[in-house]
């Protein structure tokens, strides 16, 4: 598996499949609030297996803070550490960005994954799309 910025259109296209995958078809999110219009701007990091994108999470960058969001990993990969290794590059590469911390919203049912990295719960659960979520954040610098 190799995890990375996305290279080319086609990757993009791959990534965002998948969080339609994930985000529309299993969990029932409207594809229009997955699709917020902040793509274009985003660095899309991606884990590619076999020639095909098996995770994904997009940056988008505030100043100095990396919002991190879209978080998604293909079905049958999910705890086989494509999650963690699509954060560690994220982290990576919001620093290389000159970041100072990383936020994202967890949905609550995977915030461990985020805490095992040092994220921090922040404030009171609430909800996004009828899922519950906790705001966290984890300093760089």
């Amino acid at each position: 598996m190799e995890v990375r910025p996305a290279r080319t259109p086609d990757e993009l296209a791959e990534a965002l499949r998948l969080r339609q995958r994930v985000f529309a078809d299993e969990q029932g999110v409207p594809v229009a609030a997955d699709r917020d219009g902040r793509d274009p701007e985003a660095l899309h990091v991606v884990a590619v297996e076999e020639g095909r994108v098996i995770g994904t999470c997009r940056l988008v960058f505030d100043g100095r803070v990396a919002r991190l969001g879209r978080m998604a990993v293909e079905a049958r990969r999910r705890g086989a550490g494509v999650g963690r290794a699509v954060l560690e590059e994220a982290e990576r590469l919001s620093r290389e960005a000159g970041a100072v911390r990383i936020a994202l919203h967890a949905q609550t049912y995977v915030s461990e994954l985020y805490a095992r990295a040092g994220f921090v719960e922040r404030g009171q659960k609430f909800f996004e799309e009828g899922i519950e979520h906790v705001a966290m954040e984890k300093r760089l610098a």
